[in-house]
């Protein structure tokens, strides 16, 4: 079976190289090791020593040397948007206090739908609108940002970053840090 020897993002890699291609959610195109099957039918191995977040229009370069590009699929998400920016950052605030991934893109934000979420942005003065696009959440201050980690190569420091918060007595979700 065919390995990626290289993950090059869009852009930066020869389209005329092109042997397929893979449409894949974010979840899809957050992984470390999986094998995947291209629309053509081609398997190939991603086996990277890190978890990799693979962004619309890399390149995977296989050990042939040919490519498959990364297509993001779209997904079922709700789109946010408020009547001024002052308001748009209150509900921000509200999403990243409940630890939701989110893509800021612009005066709106996107997030994955889920009705308990919905109905408390409503409450909150949001707009919202239920659209189907490619989901590209922020990476956050301590976990993968989506254009690093790109390939292999060593950094000289080590990743863990000690850190603490504090949550209400509602917060019910663990702690790993």
């Amino acid at each position: 079976m065919k390995r990626v020897a290289e993950i090059i993002p869009s852009g930066h890699w020869p389209l005329a190289d092109q042997l397929d291609e893979v449409v894949l959610d974010y979840d899809e195109r957050h992984r470390r090791r999986r094998v995947f099957t291209a629309a053509g039918g081609a398997t190939f191995l991603l086996d990277m020593p890190e978890t990799v977040v693979l962004q619309d229009g890399d390149g995977l370069r296989l050990e042939d040397g040919t490519f498959v590009a990364v297509r993001a699929a779209d997904e079922p998400l709700v789109e946010i948007t408020a009547s001024a920016p002052a308001e748009l950052a209150r509900l921000a605030w509200h999403l990243g206090n409940r630890h939701l991934p989110a893509q800021i893109a612009g005066l709106r934000i996107l997030i994955r739908d889920d009705h308990v979420i919905v109905d408390m942005l409503r409450g909150l003065g949001a707009r919202v609108k239920h659209v189907n696009k490619p989901f590209s959440p922020e990476g956050g201050a301590y976990g993968q940002q989506n254009h690093d980690h790109r390939h292999p190569h060593a950094h000289g420091h080590d990743h863990d970053h000690a850190h603490g918060h504090v949550h209400g007595p509602d917060c019910d979700h663990g702690h790993d840090h």
